[in-house]
């Protein structure tokens, strides 16, 4: 059970020693995220990209290119740019507009800039592929910065800016789109990876938002877990954020291994 912390049979309270919340660095600083750095400048624009889930997500998209039964190489790299453009770039600076949840000091112009630049630049990726994979691509190239926009601002009433709406957009969405600009057509493999990235993604958000509702908007964590004979466990940030976050990076380092894997064994 979780209980609040009361008074020991001496009726003085338990002390408890005082840990740095998660969510502080070191110069006391708020930390809205476990890879986001000390704020300001080139920092700010660091934690923008939120670097390990870009990798994440642009790992769906060598997954989904590898499944193909040949790789081509420069569509490949096209594909990748184009999601590194409109995820990486459009979608992180739209999310940032939208209520400033990262507190980053870069100037709203600017943010507004990149979003349309990772739009623009996605787009024009997926027109120039055009030539190459024919028409199946303009589905996923209409859709693409729809998801985007309707996503980061919840547009819809919120309709795309859930759960699963997350893992659509940005786990099997990226999937699909890969395979497509390698072979002009859909198959049962990439569909399958598809359903993967989704729960992997269902997974990482049901992880992250519990993780980021105490590094952004909690002001403190009081409390004590009890466990049989007696055993007392302080209940602190750390306590909390530690299984999320680790859980995280495992996740993330563990789809990028994968997609590494996945290209040195098809393009070596």
């Amino acid at each position: 059970m979780i209980d609040e912390p009361d008074p020991d049979s001496t009726g003085a309270e338990m002390p408890v020693e005082p840990v740095l919340p998660a969510h502080i660095g070191s110069g006391g600083e708020r930390r809205p995220a476990y890879y986001a750095v000390r704020g300001g400048g080139w920092r700010d624009w660091w934690t923008l990209l939120h670097p390990p889930y870009t990798a994440w997500h642009l790992a769906y998209v060598v997954i989904g290119a590898c499944l193909a039964p040949r790789v081509d190489l420069a569509r490949l790299v096209a594909t990748v740019l184009a999601f590194l453009f409109a995820v990486g770039f459009a979608a992180h600076a739209l999310d940032e507009l939208h209520g400033r949840p990262l507190g980053t000091q870069i100037p709203t112009p600017a943010l507004v800039v990149l979003t349309l630049v990772g739009l623009a630049g996605a787009i024009t990726l997926g027109v120039l592929g055009l030539s190459r994979v024919g028409w199946p691509l303009i589905p996923f190239m209409m859709l693409g910065p729809l998801l985007v926009v309707a996503y980061n601002l919840e547009l819809f009433g919120g309709l795309v800016h859930t759960d699963a709406g997350f893992a659509l957009a940005w786990g099997s969405f990226p999937v699909l789109v890969a395979y497509v600009a390698q072979t002009g057509r859909l198959a049962l493999s990439p569909v399958l990876a598809a359903v993967a990235a989704f729960a992997l993604s269902l997974a990482q958000r049901r992880l992250s938002t519990p993780a980021r509702l105490v590094r952004r908007r909690a002001t403190g964590v009081k409390g004590r877990i009890s466990l049989g004979g007696g055993e007392l466990i302080p209940l602190d940030e750390r306590t909390l954020l530690a299984p999320l976050e680790q859980a995280l990076r495992a996740m993330s380092w563990g789809v990028v291994a994968l997609a590494a894997s996945l290209a040195v064994a098809r393009l070596g």
